[in-house]
């Protein structure tokens, strides 16, 4: 039996802000709805999350706003080579 591909997605907690409780319950849901899940971390840059994103071959990327301190902009378009 040959099912479809399964979804990957990619979950970044981008900025300062060092709590990321929201970013691994959205990641263990997400996992439980058998979605493949690859978190980033910490203290992720919109740069590094794209490069993440690509590297990865994923289909969706899940960034949870930061609450506090340095905020990046996520809605920037990023020009990216294929």
């Amino acid at each position: 039996m040959t099912g479809s591909p399964r979804l990957r997605v990619l979950v970044a907690k981008p900025g300062l802000d060092g709590h990321d409780r929201g970013a691994k319950i959205i990641a263990r849901a997400l996992r439980d709805a058998g979605v493949e899940v690859i978190y980033t971390g910490l203290h992720q840059t919109p740069e590094m999350i794209a490069e993440a994103a690509i590297q990865e071959d994923v289909d969706a990327i899940g960034a949870l706003d930061p609450s506090r301190g340095a905020q990046h902009p996520l809605s920037r378009h990023h020009a990216l080579d294929a």
